[in-house]
């Protein structure tokens, strides 16, 4: 079993603007800002209104609906940020933005105008490490119906989605996982090639 240090966070520790903020950004739907890609960009832009600096953007990927005929082709894309937030502060930015571009929370894993999804928080597990390993086993049937009640981080499900891991590889190939101990690019690598293979750049 790999073995890895694990930073949790406390108190002291809610506040660094040098920290890496990883996130993921997806749409299939025209939001008032108007298409997929476009709605991408303009959530990047609200980002740095907002104050986040925009330390690396992706390549914008097409990749099909999770899960598979749910929906139009999603357009998906990652930033790496750095903000002087809260990893809880962080999150509820990213669901302002969402309103602001039109998401409803109707259906879980539906189609959306904007998803804007916290990935990781430097090297930060949130709540606890043994909590993240229960949500990262959850068995797929059950994936579908719990949300957890708590900020769970890094994203539990990171390591199983292509699309996440291959735009999150064009701007953190080197970020490591706390717990897993496994690099952006060695959680790819480790995917389906066929999945991988479904992420395609756009032009």
């Amino acid at each position: 079993m790999l073995q890895a240090q694990v930073h949790e966070e406390t108190d002291g520790e809610m506040l660094n603007p040098r920290k890496s903020i990883l996130l993921a950004l997806g749409s299939n739907l025209t939001s008032s800002a108007g298409s997929p890609d476009e709605t991408l960009r303009a959530a990047l832009h609200r980002l740095e209104k907002l104050g986040a600096a925009i330390r690396a953007v992706s390549t914008f990927y097409s990749t099909p609906a999770f899960p598979e005929g749910n929906g139009p082709d999603f357009v998906n894309a990652a930033v790496d940020i750095s903000a002087d937030w809260s990893a809880q502060e962080t999150l509820a930015i990213c669901h302002q933005i969402e309103a602001e571009m039109g998401r409803e929370r109707a259906q879980r894993w539906g189609q959306r105008t904007l998803d804007l999804d916290l990935i990781a928080y430097g090297d930060v597990v949130l709540p606890d490490a043994k909590t993240h390993v229960e949500w990262r086993n959850l068995a797929p049937d059950r994936q579908i119906s719990r949300t957890p009640s708590e900020l769970i981080l890094p994203h539990p499900r990171m390591q199983d989605r292509a699309f996440v891991l291959v735009p999150l590889a064009d701007v953190a190939p080197d970020w490591k996982h706390p717990l897993l101990g496994q690099t952006v690019i060695q959680m790819r690598d480790a995917l389906n090639p066929a999945d991988i293979k479904a992420v395609v750049a756009l032009e």
